[in-house]
């Protein structure tokens, strides 16, 4: 697509953004509501609208060229992932439960599943990706010089007996042997084909007409046939009963193909931008140095000295002069023109360039008037009081109105026709440094002021007989001896201060700890939309959530809030997260998901594998010490632990050789000392959850999401998609609605092992002279034990007595007294 069909993109959802603040500012002076369902329908119908807005300013994101266009635009995103984190919270503390269906709301929207899909920015990785290629070098380089060390001292030759290497060349012989006596046989075969065409050429005494009336009846017939059978084919694919064969594949010409060509040309394009902008950032400023720099230096003495003039003859004495920290000369004319001061280039990049420290400022102010508030929150909903439910006052919502205001002061009517190619605008760069060149000489300027203002105060003394004051100098002395001097909190002491990250990276890697994990993506844990949440709650049952449910609540937990340093900072914190399901509902690929969307770090902590390394007390404080420090020092980090429950177990098994318990103190106390600053998440995994303590496990890990067993429309969108994968091709032979129905039970762990037992390389093949049936997957599916409900009863009273489970069970039994 072309520049200004993102730009038409941005600003509709520009248009959106500024609705949705006057609909949030307009929510704040209303009344508390009192019925808990229209407080969650209120909540989720923002919380939709929001996403549709990320959807669109992400897709912007990731396509705009601009450079400049993209500062103010991340701005936006991030303080709209932000928001809709922030909603997700209020709707968890509305239903204490972390899956939420909105069937109903969409049905009212009139929007799909598809439309409020959450994407991953794409700027997680992109803007990373030198660093993550160098750690994956890194990684590549240890572990390969590990394994060559490992292996140097292991060679010997194969050896083989007699027996053996007979056997080998009787095989490879009797192969041979069939070749040949097939291949003439072939021959023999085809012989005997030409010489009954030739007798039968020979004696052929039809006569022309009536052959060639019978050639036209036969080819007429056929004909038709055919075009019956293509229009039967186009009316069953168009009501939606067959599926569409000529989109299963994606060729190189296809539309499909030329967008994302497209798309990833715009990516390079968008990389080269960036670089002249960088490179324009430098040379724009130095030459503002050359050409401005004396006349604004010149200006700044000039008021200076005005202001030691003015100040003497309205006080007799000359000032003080402001020390560095409380702003030097710039506190002079921020005292005197109110909020003026360095007003040069305040449109434009300069606006954008202030709004890091001005929002890092209310950052802090913002928190400590979160905490305040959300100390009532005591399990009924961090907005719920005693008259009813109020949403909490946002954090993100004034970052997203400044950067809604720069789009509407800057952007929104500004004239391009000049810049076709999109590249940055000199004007707005110019507009920003000037205010730092400003900046930069001011101290400068501070300096020999400071000397000026001194020689003044010399002489005036020496005119008027007096000695230099001292009794000054020393005060401020020691103002400053007890701003240095003070008490500092106390900090974990470093296990490791002489050594590098690079060589504590080396060792993670070494030992097994830091991992390396298949690139997968979130949207390949496929799983179709639950339709009938909203319908079976209001029947006072409650649903299993879908795949699709785990895939959103993964994102919005373990990617969304680690991707952003600003949003991970001010958003809900999660620190710790547990995935529970059968075996084979995708785990461990979750958390390699996670790890991919991020181009996190992966380091495993499972008892099975830190198993004998940093034996003892003081290893298990090494081994911590060292993940904590390169996990901090190379974010985001992804610390997995597998079988998560062995670790709070009532009883370690006798056959367990793996120390479960090693890390049940230590734990706790790292996740608790987490902050906000870091970019670090705690997934367990586990099989089993209800033999361990409840009540430890939940403590440890904030999160948990359960999976359930994949259900029909699941398994259906399973079957297809990884059928294509795996280079078959969907055929009206294959009944993947009867196939779905009889795999109930089945995991997409087994349904990929089934598929992958049929479509063998000599199968597909086959594919276009005997096509797929549902029959041929029914083998594999009945040598693997399904999952049966009562395992899945497990699970769900595992769920309810978690800290989650039980506030849902009140909040339902309060619902139905």
């Amino acid at each position: 697509m072309s520049h200004s069909t993102y730009n038409i993109q941005w600003n509709e959802a520009q248009n959106h953004i500024k609705e949705l603040l006057e609909y949030e500012a307009g929510t704040d002076t209303q009344k508390p509501e009192t019925d808990r369902v229209s407080a969650f329908q209120t909540a989720a119908v923002i919380y939709i609208k929001y996403i549709q807005v990320f959807r669109k300013l992400e897709e912007c994101y990731y396509q705009i060229v601009h450079p400049q266009k993209r500062i103010v635009l991340k701005h936006v995103l991030d303080g709209t992932m932000g928001r809709l984190l922030e909603l997700k919270n209020e709707m968890v503390n509305l239903e204490f439960s972390e899956y939420h269906f909105f069937d109903d709301v969409l049905s009212d929207m009139k929007l799909t599943p598809a439309d409020i899909e959450i994407p991953v920015p794409r700027y997680f990785t992109q803007d990373n990706e030198k660093d993550i290629k160098d750690r994956m070098k890194l990684m590549a380089e240890t572990l390969a010089k590990y394994r060559l060390d490992e292996t140097s001292d292991k060679k010997e030759e194969i050896k083989m007996s007699l027996e053996e290497a007979i056997k080998i060349i009787q095989v490879h012989e009797r192969a041979r042997q069939g070749c040949l006596r097939a291949k003439f046989m072939r021959e023999i075969r085809a012989q005997e084909e030409r010489e009954k065409m030739l007798s039968l050429q020979g004696a052929s005494t039809m006569d022309p007409d009536v052959a060639s009336t019978i050639i036209q009846k036969v080819w007429k017939g056929y004909s038709q046939r055919n075009k019956t059978l293509k229009l039967r084919e186009e009316e069953l694919i168009f009501i939606g009963m067959q599926p569409n064969t000529d989109t299963q594949v994606h060729h190189k010409d296809s539309p499909v193909s030329k967008v994302n060509k497209r798309e990833e040309e715009r990516v390079l394009i968008q990389a080269q931008h960036e670089r002249e902008y960088q490179d324009a950032l430098v040379n724009i400023k130095e030459k503002i140095r050359e050409a401005e720099g004396p006349d604004i230096k010149e200006n700044m003495q000039d008021q200076i000295r005005q202001w030691f003039i003015e100040t003497r003859d309205a006080t007799g004495k000359f000032p003080d002069y402001p020390s560095d920290d409380e702003g030097g000369s710039g506190a002079i004319f921020k005292t005197k023109n109110g909020e003026g001061g360095e007003e040069g280039g305040e449109e434009g990049g300069k606006k954008k360039g202030k709004k890091g420290k001005k929002k890092k400022g209310e950052k802090k102010e913002k928190k400590k008037k979160g905490k305040k508030k959300g100390g009532k929150d005591k399990g009924a909903g961090g907005g719920e009081d005693d008259d009813g439910f109020k949403m909490v006052p946002s954090m993100f919502i004034p970052g997203i109105e400044e950067a809604s205001m720069t789009y509407e002061e800057i952007w929104k009517q500004r004239d391009e026709t000049e810049n076709f190619q999109q590249k940055y605008d000199a004007e707005l760069i110019k507009e920003l440094k000037r205010g730092e060149v400003e900046s930069e000489i001011r101290v400068q300027v501070d300096d020999l002021m400071r000397q000026e203002l001194k020689n003044l105060k010399a002489a005036l003394q020496k005119d008027m007989g007096k000695k230099g004051g001292k009794g000054s100098a020393k005060k401020k002395g020691g103002k400053k001896k007890d701003k240095k001097g003070g008490k500092k909190g106390k900090k974990d002491k470093d296990l490791t201060p002489d050594r590098t990250i690079e060589s504590l990276y080396e060792e993670l890697v070494k030992e097994g700890i830091l991992v390396q994990y298949p690139k997968v993506k979130i949207a390949d844990y496929m799983g179709e939309y639950s339709y009938l949440g909203t319908t079976l709650r209001q029947a006072n049952i409650e649903p299993m959530p879908s795949l699709s449910d785990v895939r959103r609540v993964v994102t919005e937990y373990g990617i969304l809030p680690m991707g952003s340093q600003t949003v991970h900072e001010t958003a809900p914190h999660v620190k710790s997260l547990m995935i529970a399901g059968p075996h084979g509902t995708g785990k461990r690929m979750l958390v390699n998901a996670i790890c991919s969307e991020l181009g996190a770090n992966l380091i495993d902590l499972t008892a099975e594998n830190i198993c004998g390394r940093y034996p003892g007390k003081a290893g298990l404080t090494m081994l911590l010490h060292l993940v904590m420090k390169v996990g901090k020092l190379l974010q985001p980090t992804v610390i997995y632990i597998g079988n998560a429950e062995k670790t709070f177990v009532k009883k370690v098994a006798k056959n367990d050789m793996s120390d479960p318990k090693r890390l049940k103190k230590e734990l706790p106390k790292i996740i608790k000392k987490m902050t906000a600053e870091d970019r670090i998440l705690f997934v367990g995994t586990s099989l089993t959850p209800w033999d361990s303590d409840v009540k430890s496990l939940c403590q440890c890990y904030q999160k948990v999401v359960l999976i359930p067993r994949p259900d029909y429309a699941s398994r259906f969108l399973l079957f297809k998609e990884l059928i294509l994968r795996n280079g078959g091709r969907l055929a009206p032979t294959l009944d993947l609605s009867s196939l779905a129905k009889i795999s109930d039970g089945y995991t997409p762990g087994h349904i990929i092992t089934a598929v992958k037992h049929v479509l063998t390389e000599r199968r597909v093949q086959q594919l276009h002279r005997k096509p797929l049936t549902a029959m041929e997957f029914v083998t594999p599916l009945a040598r693997i034990d399904p999952i049966y409900k009562e395992e899945e009863e497990q699970f769900k009273a595992f769920y309810d007595k978690t800290t989650m489970g039980k506030k849902r069970q009140l909040l339902l039994k309060g619902d139905e007294e």
